[in-house]
This record gives C-alpha cells, structure tokens and sequence, in this order.
C-alpha cells in the first residue's frame, strides 16, 4: 500500500505597498509591546541569581538522643555459642536497658541577619539536642533555637560568627502573582546544595492551621528542602518551603512555602520576645453563607458571623451572638479565615474599631485585643428563664422537635441551664440534614432571638415569611460547641 500526498493550491499573498505596509508594521510593532508589559519573559539563567544567594542558605543537620528502652534479650541456653554474640549485641547493661541511640535530620534555611539569625522550620529542629549548621562555604557552626512557632511551623536560631554573615532579605510575598517565576533552595534528600526553579501555581492555600497563607509552587521541592527559601527573581525570599503534596514522598510538582506575610511578623515576635504574642479577640465565628445572609438581611455574603462571645476582650467591648463582623482595623473582612489571621497579627494590647452588622443595623465597637497564647476559651453556659417547657412535640423544618425537660437533660447530658429545642429526629431526605443537623443537636436560637418552645419558632418562622425572607437562622449547639444553620422557610 502507498502513500498518497493531498497537496492544495497556494494562496497568493497579498501585495502589501506603501502606507498599508507601513500601518501594520507599526500595528504589529505595538501589538508586541503590549504583550511584553502584560508578561514577563523566562530568564535565560537562573545562574546569576543562585551565585548571589547561595552564601545565605544553609544546610541544616540535628542531632537528637533517644532514651534506651528495656527490652528482653534473646532467650539462649547457657553455654551456647550465640550467647556471647548476643550480650555483645544488644549491649544490655545490668537492669536489662538499652544504652540511648542518636537520631539524626536533615533540612535547610536561610540567613536573615549579618549577626547570624537563621529561619527554618519548626518541624526540622524540634526536640534538637544538637544543630549544625553548614554553609555554601563548607564552614560549620553550631545553633542554638531562639523561639519557634508551631503554629506555622516557623524557627528562629542563632549563630555565632567571627565575621558578619551573608544575609538574604524578605520581599513582599502579596505583590507575587501567579504564574511569577521562583527559585527554590535547599537540601533536598541530603544532596547538598541544590536549586530548582518553577512559577508560583497558586496563592492563598491553607493546610491544616488557622494563620495558613501559602503559595503553591511547581519548582521541585523534596524531603530535606523543609525550612529553605523560596526568591522571587530580585533574589528576595517570599515563602518558606515547608510541604509537598505527594503520593510516593517525592516532588510532583506540587510544593507549599509559607508566605513571607506571615512569616516576617513570626520572626520579628520570636526575634524580640523568643515566642510569639498573637491579638485575640475572644470569639468563636463561621462563614457566611449566601442562605444565612439571605436570613439576616445581609447584601452579601460575606463576614465572619459570631456563634460565642466567651469571656475576654469582645464581650467587654458589647459583642453579642449573632453579630456578623464586616470589618477589623478598617480591613474588610470577607470569611473567617481572613479574620482570624489579621487578629492574630495585630499587637496585644492595641485597641482596634471593628464594624458589625446586628439586626439589620450596622455598629461600631472598640475591642481592647488580649494574648491568644493565654486566652481562656471557656464557653459560658446558657442562661436558664424562668419559662416552663411545653410538653408537645412538632415536626417542623423537617425535624421533629420538642422543648427542653429535665429527662432531656439528663438523657443528652446537657447543663442543668440548657434550654431550646432538642431535635429527636430528623428527615434524611431533608434540608436540615444535608446542612449538617442531627438528632440530639439543641436549637437555642432562631432569627437571633431565644427559642424555648415550638411556639417560638412557629412565631420566628411567621416574621420570617412576613419579612419577605426565604431563610430562618437557627443557632444549634451539639455537645456545647455552636454554630449556626439558616434553613428555608418558604414552605413547611
């Protein structure tokens, strides 16, 4: 069988002469600079740069003692040639316990200061009895640990040099973009010094803690490389690389550096008290969510609704339950998550002016903030009225609900104080148990008022209707915790 070649008839170009050849020359001429100001090009090398940085990073290596532990020797007849091997082996000494063994990690980090303060992770050094610290020159110097911060798994050491130290500057990691080229540097697997390059996939990623801010890389990042910088391209570092996403433990392309936002006032609390001191505001809040907007009243979805107002800083100040907090230290506040990590960075101490919107009027309230490192988080009890329960139960919003007793009490173990609606069943079909509700759970508000009887909320369900809403807000509490819940109530 052969090959057939389909050729088509060439297209004659137009003849271009004159002003018109001159017009979409300059056309595309400018069509060029455009795209140039919108991205930029990939550097030829990155060589250049990892010559500039490489006397600030630093290999990181940890020592650490692990107690021996009492443990049976090998059962041996007397006398048997394997008895001598084995006392030799396992080397117990006369209780019978092994002699403690060293454990060694490796990982990376940076410079920061002439005088010898390094950044790195939490997680590299923690419970260190020793840390060695190698330079690109191959000079070693031992560390000792000035503060470290669980929380987001950030450590500061400090080393003491005959002369001033290379140092690498922070840069501002909110003016990174996504798709902006970054260097990544460090000791991968134990290799040594090694640099990997990639774009900034994403931004804004959050793990598992409350002050998360992380930006998601494709530059390799592996096992070793926890704690080592990540540069923009002026050679400023703009996260720290502290996580991968793996299947098999390797690098897939898939990296998280703690954002240098976050990073740079961690460093300068464990800088100048050796811990961190984060603002508290003393409240338990959760999302809002386009149906609880709807059923407060709110324009958008947005804020961070308050479910408790324990004892401390907001109570003092008038916060109230139920109030949803649109802005903090004139910072718009757009979900909870953006709330907790602008507390947290706000000095203890410092009296800040928050805005909440509470019952369809916006406030002001000036919040003295505390140290959320020895806040209280107790949660207060619900106050009990002197309203007897009604004996009756309804099925209502999909549930079957019915007032508080003593037997309900007792028989949920809740607090001698607790009043509301218990839900003792529910529709698994229904709205309220897609939205998380259980029976068990104890309705204590609805519309942000007191339910203690089902005429309550046959009464807050009316206002509702009456109001034009298409949603209730219910507070539920399950085991103590609360949260709120808003629920349709177009139709019963």
């Amino acid at each position: 069988m052969t090959s057939q070649v389909i050729s088509t008839p060439a297209r004659r170009a137009p003849s271009w002469t004159g002003p018109a050849r001159a017009l979409a020359l300059a056309a595309a001429l400018a069509l060029g600079q455009a795209s140039g100001a919108l991205a930029r090009a990939a550097p030829e090398s990155f060589a250049d740069l990892a010559e500039q940085v490489s006397p600030a990073v630093v290999n990181i290596t940890t020592s650490t003692s692990i107690a021996g532990h009492t443990g049976s020797t090998p059962m041996v007849p007397p006398g048997s040639p394997f008895e001598e091997f084995f006392r030799d082996f396992m080397n117990p000494d006369r209780d019978g316990a092994r002699p403690p063994r060293r454990s060694q990690a490796l990982g990376s980090g940076f410079v920061i200061s002439a005088d010898g303060y390094i950044v790195t992770n939490n997680h590299v050094i923690e419970q260190a009895d020793e840390i060695t610290i190698e330079f690109f020159s191959g000079t070693t110097l031992k560390a000792s640990v000035i503060g470290t911060d669980p929380n987001t798994d950030i450590a500061l050491l400090k080393v003491d040099s005959d002369k001033p130290l290379a140092f690498v500057p922070f840069g501002d990691s909110d003016t990174v973009r996504v798709g902006d080229w970054v260097m990544a540097m460090g000791n991968p697997l134990g290799q040594g010094f090694s640099v990997s390059a990639g774009i900034v996939s994403a931004r804004g990623r959050a793990l598992s803690g409350s002050y998360d801010d992380y930006l998601q890389t494709d530059a390799a990042i592996n096992r070793g490389n926890s704690g080592g910088p990540l540069f923009n391209m002026a050679g400023e570092v703009v996260g720290v690389n502290t996580a991968i996403l793996s299947p098999n433990g390797g690098s897939i392309g898939i990296g998280f550096a703690m954002s240098s936002a976050v990073v740079t006032n961690v460093i300068e609390q464990l800088q100048e008290f050796g811990e961190t001191r984060r603002g508290w505001l003393g409240v338990r809040i959760q999302d809002v969510t386009p149906d609880m907007a709807e059923a407060l009243g709110l324009k958008e979805a947005r804020g961070a609704l308050v479910t408790d107002v324990p004892e401390g800083p907001a109570a003092e100040a008038g916060m109230e339950q139920g109030d949803v907090i649109l802005s903090f230290d004139g910072i718009k506040v757009d979900d909870t998550r953006g709330l907790v990590r602008q507390v947290g960075n706000t000095a203890v101490g410092k009296t800040v002016e928050l805005t909440v919107f509470r019952g369809g009027e916006m406030e002001t309230l000036d919040v003295v903030l505390g140290r959320r490192e020895t806040a209280e988080g107790a949660v207060p009890a619900v106050a009990s009225p002197d309203t007897p329960a009604e004996p009756e139960t309804r099925e209502m919003l999909g549930m079957t609900l019915a007032p508080m007793t003593d037997a309900l009490r007792e028989q949920l173990d809740l607090a001698a104080g607790a009043e509301g609606l218990v839900v003792q069943d529910i529709d698994e079909t229904g709205e309220a148990f897609e939205k998380g509700l259980r029976a068990g759970d104890l309705i204590t508000e609805a519309g942000q008022r007191k339910v203690l009887s089902i005429a309550d909320l046959e009464a807050r369900i009316a206002e509702a209707r009456d109001a034009g809403r298409k949603s209730l807000l219910l507070l539920v509490r399950r085991q103590g915790e609360p949260r709120f819940v808003a629920l349709s109530v177009a139709a019963d």
